[in-house]
């Protein structure tokens, strides 16, 4: 504010206040308008001719990947002299990204963190296993069996369930034979047939034999379930197959109760069904292979069944639809079987060599037999009862 005689001189825009276009101390532009002297010209920005890219400078040993050169900056006020133009010079840096060697020494802490210090062999093994499966250089044998995948896909998959949710004991396997055929007699339970891929995984694991099991119409016009079936060395339950493995030295299994031993009610748990007409007698004893009874306590409370839906079942084609505690009330979830405490024991085997070929067709014998190896099992189930102290553990 000014005084010019006697009159007071206020620049125009200001209100008396200095700067306040800006909120800063100095003055506004309407107010440097008002002021008296030269105008200070204001440089303009005008585009430089393109130039061609210099070469990028060489990097010394020691010095870091993706350090640019500084160059001086040069402010909007800085006008370059004898151009008439001002000059405004740019920074570049390098284009963002990851190296591909780090991605790759990522990639490696990782698996190894994973899999372990092993990891390469296995990651080998497997691309291996892969170009097996799609090449088809791997074996099948005439009744479907895929050896390589039973062993490393079914049993690695039955194996944690066997031992961490049955948490199975197994007693008796010495009487099971090293090598040659055999015909392993077993009680049947469960409502759902788990008892058998239980003595699979438990046969595989303490001899190194593969059961190969005898099983019903019913699982080979399942889509999925009779491919996995053949797979994993399941054959057709008919007198000409079973005889066929068992002159061929494999280990043969065989559930006489079928059905209605694992469609009982929960009421007649372990008491063992009718085992047909002993047609796997007759077998063994043409092949003359001996018969090792199996009693397996455990099974029969993984679903306990205290209902039945027979009409259902007649019109869907089925043996029966199980109705437990669980299912089908609480849904998918009662299909989950309860980790009851399960025992195996392998008694000692029924011989039939001492009887010729021709002992098969005599039916008071093969009733005799078949009588036997079924009290055996039932004998066997009552003794392991008794010695079990709870269902779960």
């Amino acid at each position: 504010m000014s005084a010019v005689g006697d009159a007071e001189i206020i620049p125009i825009g200001t209100r008396g206040r200095p700067g306040r276009g800006q909120h800063t101390g100095k003055p506004s532009s309407a107010s440097r308008s008002l002021a008296s002297g030269p105008r200070k010209a204001t440089p303009r920005r005008v585009p430089q001719p393109e130039r061609e890219p210099e070469p990028a400078p060489e990097i010394e040993a020691g010095e870091p990947v993706g350090a640019v050169a500084e160059e001086p900056a040069v402010g909007p006020d800085q006008v370059s002299e004898g151009a008439g133009a001002a000059t405004y010079v740019e920074e570049r840096l390098p284009q963002g990204g990851i190296p591909a060697g780090e991605w790759l020494a990522a990639f490696q802490q990782s698996a190894r963190e994973l899999f372990g210090d092993q990891w390469e062999p296995q990651l080998a093994r497997f691309l291996a296993f892969l170009r097996r499966r799609v090449t088809g250089d791997y074996v099948v044998d005439e009744y479907g069996f895929d050896q390589e995948i039973t062993e490393k896909f079914f049993m690695t998959a039955l194996r944690p369930i066997a031992q961490k949710w049955f948490r199975i004991e197994v007693r008796g396997i010495e009487n099971i034979p090293a090598e040659g055929g055999a015909l392993v007699v077993s009680n049947h339970s469960g409502t759902v047939p788990v008892d058998g891929l239980m003595t699979m995984v438990s046969i595989h694991d303490h001899t190194g034999r593969f059961l190969r099991p005898l099983g019903a119409d019913l699982v080979f016009k399942m889509p999925v379930v009779s491919t996995m079936a053949r797979k994993g060395g399941t054959t057709l339950a008919c007198s000409e197959d079973a005889e066929r493995m068992l002159r061929g030295g494999e280990l043969v299994g065989v559930w006489p109760e079928g059905f209605k031993g694992i469609g009982k009610p929960y009421s007649e748990r372990y008491k063992l069904q009718r085992f047909g007409r002993g047609g796997f007698v007759s077998a063994a004893l043409r092949t003359q292979v001996p018969i090792i009874p199996l009693s397996v306590v455990g099974a029969e409370e993984i679903y306990p069944l205290v209902a039945n839906l027979p009409s259902l079942a007649r019109v869907l084609g089925l043996p029966y639809i199980p109705i437990t505690p669980l299912f089908p009330w609480l849904g998918p979830l009662g299909l989950v079987p309860l980790p009851s405490k399960w025992l195996l024991e392998f008694g000692e085997p029924i011989r039939t060599d001492e009887f010729d070929a021709v002992s098969a067709e005599d039916p008071m014998l093969v009733f005799n037999v078949t009588d036997e190896v079924r009290e055996t099992i039932q004998s066997t189930l009552y003794s392991l009862l008794m010695q079990r102290q709870s269902v779960f553990r």
